[in-house]
This record gives C-alpha cells, structure tokens and sequence, in this order.
C-alpha cells in the first residue's frame, strides 16, 4: 500500500469518525433545542489539513434551505459548547473548528426520486409493474 492509500484510509477512517461522533452530539442537542428537529446530520468531510470539519446537514421538511438556514441560527448559538463537547469525544488536543454546511445532494436525490415515483406512476397506474396504459 502506497503512502498516499494510507493517508486516504486513514482520512477517511477520520470523517467516519466524526460522522459518528457529531451525530451523537446532535441527537444529545436535540433534546435541549427540540426546534433543530428538522434537519439531521448527513455527512461530514475534512480540509486538507484537518483544521476545519464541514458539517452537512439536511431537511426533513420542504424547502429544505429554508429550513437548515433557521436552524442555522441556533447551531452557530451552540456552535462553542459543540466543539469542546466534539473535542472530548474525539479524545484530541486540537478540536476542527466546525462549519455548517446544507447538503444540496440529498435534495437533489430526493427531487429525482419524486421523479422517479411519478413515472412509474404513470407507467403503472394501478401499482402493478406488469400492467400499462
């Protein structure tokens, strides 16, 4: 395995790492600030050099930015007591600073699947696949 494979693996062993500890913070914040109920952490990435975690987050309801941006508002009130929260999980003497990001991905995904549903709907209108107009 070259040194460059090992960086990668390592990296993202890493974001794994704070996918999973981030989103158990999240699940503990939200039992504080119930109105964050909408949004859910959907991914998380790394810089180049570690120093900046970007947090991704989605919408349950429509419009999905919208929504992220007036939990948003509270994120960045919680933002310090997260990091130093994050940075004990993580056992690590330099915590990321932390980014909230909306993750356009997932709406796009969600789009083509109401695209999708609609044609085969309209394929199969009475829900069997075998049956057409």
């Amino acid at each position: 395995m070259t040194q460059s494979n090992v960086r990668e693996v390592k990296r993202e062993r890493r974001k794994s790492l704070f996918l999973q500890e981030f989103s158990f913070l999240f699940q503990e914040l939200l039992r504080e600030e119930p109105s964050l109920i909408d949004v859910f952490v959907s991914k998380v990435d790394l810089s180049n050099d570690t120093g900046i975690c970007y947090v991704y987050f989605s919408a349950i309801k429509e419009p999905g930015e919208e929504v992220f941006n007036q939990a948003l508002e509270k994120l960045k009130l919680y933002k310090p007591s997260l990091r130093k929260a994050f940075a004990n999980r993580i056992k690590t003497r330099y915590a990321p600073d932390l980014v909230f990001m909306y993750d356009k991905a997932k709406e796009k995904e969600r789009r083509i699947n109401e695209l999708l549903d609609k044609v085969s709907d309209e394929l199969h209108p009475d829900g069997r696949p075998g049956a057409t107009k």
